[in-house]
Parts: structure tokens; sequence; C-alpha cells
């Protein structure tokens, strides 16, 4: 199994929350039964995680079947996204046509990888005639980056189309294109259009989540404009700490010295919005959140 599709494998593993380990997995359906009973699911996170690895290891998971885990986490959790809803115009008089999902999927990678080399398309059927797409996107130069993807819903015969917030606001047309209600003996055809305008009866399903998102966000900064700073920097001085494999860099007495700067026009504002542009989890981390309190933008952070 290639390094970075084991690496994938693991941080989708660390998402998943314990008690959602086994049902996940057995939904996920790559590992048998019988090895799962191998395993003690009551040992350290970390440890459980390693025995897992290497149980793909050993069966030779590929880029697909980690897509696919990640596709099944992000349903159980597809509340902590934040998605826009699309509605899908026809011509005018054009009737319904009868709806062949294994084309459409066909259709649908064939016309993305036209448009762009490098990307990753998965996909899987869920129920009430139902598919989750998730696209990694890469550019003309890069691999597809396999942490930034997006999630498309698409329910067979209806006229909506589900989507999970887009890091490259450039690929957003991509989309736009790809989504009719086709017959079942006509291609997908590669001039259409989607109606970007967000249909008011229809209520985001992460409502809640938004207003958490927002509440936090003022608890954190206030409703009040930010004080203007232009950069905060930080310097690292800790020892390695990991439970995989140990190494050179476990072995090591010196502490890790890096140096990280976070530099805009307006920092504070510009952290503000994170969260509720759904960049980053809210709360933000305290090391960034505390800067106004503390009046300063040079931190030193060291081992206790």
């Amino acid at each position: 199994m290639d390094e970075t599709v084991a690496e994938f494998i693991k941080r989708t593993i660390l998402k998943i929350p314990m008690t959602e380990m086994m049902t996940i997995l057995k939904a996920w359906d790559f590992l048998p039964e019988n090895q799962l009973q191998t395993v003690n699911f009551r040992q350290r996170k970390e440890s459980l995680v390693q025995d897992l690895v290497l149980l793909c290891e050993n069966k030779r998971a590929s880029l697909r079947d980690a897509a696919l885990l990640d596709i099944i986490y992000t349903q159980f959790h597809r509340h902590q996204k934040v998605w826009d809803v699309f509605q899908m115009s026809k011509e005018p008089g054009e009737d319904v046509d009868l709806f062949d999902m294994e084309q459409f999927k066909s259709s649908f990678e064939k016309i993305l990888r036209r448009a762009l080399k490098n990307v990753t398309v998965s996909f899987r059927d869920s129920e009430e005639n139902a598919v989750w797409i998730r696209i990694a996107w890469g550019t003309q130069y890069r691999k597809p980056n396999q942490y930034k993807p997006v999630f498309v819903v698409y329910y067979s015969q209806t006229p909506y189309v589900f989507t999970s917030f887009c890091h490259l606001k450039s690929n957003t047309p991509l989309l736009s294109q790809k989504f009719e209600t086709h017959n079942s003996t006509m291609p997908l055809q590669e001039n259409l259009e989607l109606d970007m305008h967000m249909d008011s009866r229809i209520i985001h399903e992460n409502r809640i989540e938004k207003e958490r998102v927002q509440r936090v966000t003022q608890e954190t900064f206030g409703d009040y404009p930010q004080p203007r700073l232009e950069f905060a920097q930080y310097k690292l001085e800790t020892k390695f700490k990991s439970d995989f494999h140990g190494g050179i860099l476990a072995e090591r007495k010196e502490p890790l010295r890096c140096l990280i700067k976070f530099s805009s026009p307006h920092l504070l504002e510009a952290l503000k919005s994170l969260a509720p542009a759904g960049i980053a989890d809210a709360p933000l981390s305290p090391l960034l959140t505390c800067i106004p309190n503390k009046g300063m933008n040079y931190f030193k952070i060291r081992d206790k």
C-alpha cells in the first residue's frame, strides 16, 4: 500500500469517534469482520489506529478504498459540513427523462477529467436513489489534495444538488456544468447550466451549526471592529511526541525549533472570519484568540 494512502487512512480513522468506530468500519466493508474481531478496540486510539492501518496495508488498500471510508465518515457527520443547495434548470417544455445512475457516474467523471487532469472522483450509492460524490481537486501541476475534498449529494429524478464548501472557488463553475436529469440513452452534455441562485424555500441542513459558529465567534471576538494588526509570530521549542514508530525524531534530546508567522493587512479581522467562512473550526485555538487580551503578537511555545 502506498505511503500516502496509509497516511490518508490513518488520518480518517483518527477522526472517527470511538463510539462509532465499529459501525463505520462495518459500513466500509473493506476489512472482514473476522479480522475486526481480532483487534482490541479498548486500547488507546493511537494504538488502535496503528493496528487498523496495518490490516489495510496487508490487504493493499487503494486510494479508492480510502476515499470510500472518507465518504462514509462524512455521511455520519454531514451536519458538520457547510452545505449549499442548487437547483438545476431545464429547457422550457423539456420532459423529465429516465435516469441511469451508472451512466451518470461514468459521464460525470469523464467530463471532470477532461476539464481537469489532476482530480480524484469517488462515488457511493446511498438510500433513496442518492449518490454521494467525493471530489479531491488538484491543479495542472499538483496532485489532488485528499484532505480538502468537496462532497456532492445528488438525488436522481430531483432538480436539487447539495454541495459542501469548496476550498478552490475557481473549480465551482466546473460543477455547475455536470448535472442534469438525462435520458438513459443520451450522454451527459457539457453545455448544461446549473442555476446558481439559492432557492429561498430550501433551508440549509447546517443552519444550527452556522448559528453556533456565529455565536462562538461573537463570544470570542465581540461584535465590534478588531484592533489593526498586521502579523503575529510564534516560536516553537518542544520535543517531538508520537506513539507511532519512534525513529530519529523520537530519540532526539534537543527540542524541535521552528518559527510560524501569520500576516495580513488586518490579521485579527481575518482570524475572526475563518470559522464563519468554513475554513476553520470554531472556536479557534486560544493561541490565536488570545492576541487582543494579552496585547502581544510575539509568542514562545515550550514544553511545560
